[in-house]
């Protein structure tokens, strides 16, 4: 007998199941935009050092956010902690977004804004980057004369690398009195471009932070929200009692402890980024500069093969050809020079073929 329980017409028209492929455990990771090779042993000591009690009691969460918080100089509160950057997004839609309410984004960017929008029956405008990745700064402008509910903006964006300035950035939150601006700056510690500073002088402005890149905790899922006091309150109501596990909230304050970790993985992935963009350059492979620890390249009718044939040695690159209108179009983490130096090497050869 099939059932009968009517669905959410929201949910049913979502495209499918989005999710990490599996498999990849052995394979050089470059498809997530993950740290490549891993937290902090710092983290996992204070990770091992977890009692059984820790475990066995609901998390608290006063003392790590008055940590966190100072480690992001913001008043706890003002910090909203989140199982992940995902959450900390769905959070905006929870609090903010009514059915046909206007989104405002510039594709392509993060797919999960867009989810979002579509489970809330709210109305997508879509602008564009251009051929070059330029941000559409002029046409931002005009579509906030419209008042949209909410503009998400990834700073530096991603797949395409693009990082708005600060310049540009005080012109859109001008422009933007009746609208919320969510700042996603998942990649903030590969280019330093943050507006934290900015949350007293603009109520309409939420920070978004991940620890799931540069950090390297993308397992344990921990994010967080920064925003004015009164909207990170009102950010804080939707969520369940204990939004955040145990062991994540351990991990996060490890993590920020050991800040020299951190600058020595991004120092790294800096110099691989600018010898992998070398590389790709004497191989005729166009390819957009970025400050994240991503590069998008086109590699035209030669990508299905170079995928299947780059997973057979296993390297695994993101496929980003449904969000552009051709193919070709792939994103591939940055990670060690000695990781990257094999990706090149590997690339070269399989192009020689």
């Amino acid at each position: 007998m099939k059932g009968t329980i009517r669905s959410r017409s929201a949910a049913a028209a979502l495209p499918g199941e989005y999710g990490i492929r599996e498999g990849r455990g052995g394979m050089l990771r470059l498809d997530y935009n993950e740290n490549t090779v891993g937290c902090s042993p710092a983290v996992r000591r204070a990770v091992a050092r977890m009692t059984r009690e820790q475990f066995a009691t609901y998390p608290q969460f006063g003392e790590a956010r008055k940590k966190l918080a100072r480690h992001f100089r913001v008043r706890p509160g003002e910090l909203v902690l989140a199982n992940g950057a995902d959450e900390a997004l769905r959070l905006v839609f929870d609090a903010y977004v009514e059915r046909g309410d206007q989104i405002l984004l510039v594709e392509p960017t993060f797919p999960m804004y867009r989810l979002y929008a579509q489970l809330f029956a709210a109305r997508v405008e879509p602008l564009h980057y251009d051929a070059a990745m330029r941000f559409p700064l002029a046409d931002v402008l005009r579509a906030l004369r419209r008042r949209p509910r909410v503009f998400f903006l990834a700073n530096p964006n991603n797949p395409t690398g693009t990082l708005v300035s600060h310049g540009e950035l005080r012109q859109i939150l001008d422009a933007a009195r009746h609208t919320l601006v969510v700042v996603d700056e998942a990649y903030v510690e590969f280019c330093g471009v943050t507006l934290l500073r900015w949350i007293r002088r603009y109520p309409n402005l939420v920070v978004v932070r991940t620890f799931s890149k540069a950090t390297g905790l993308a397992g344990l899922r921990f994010g967080v929200l920064i925003a004015q006091r009164d909207v990170a309150a009102l950010l804080r109501k939707p969520q369940p009692p204990f939004p955040v596990n145990s062991a994540a909230l351990v991990a996060a304050e490890a993590a920020i402890r050991d800040r020299g970790y951190v600058r020595r993985y991004v120092r790294e992935v800096t110099r691989a980024r600018a010898e992998f963009s070398a590389a790709l350059s004497r191989l005729g492979i166009p390819h957009w500069p970025s400050p994240a620890n991503f590069l998008l390249a086109d590699f035209g009718p030669r990508v299905n093969g170079l995928l299947r044939a780059l997973e057979q040695r296993g390297i695994l690159i993101r496929d980003r050809r449904p969000e552009f209108s051709r193919p070709g179009f792939v994103r591939i983490t940055i990670g060690t020079r000695v990781q990257m130096r094999r990706v090149a090497r590997t690339i070269r050869d399989l192009l020689a073929r």
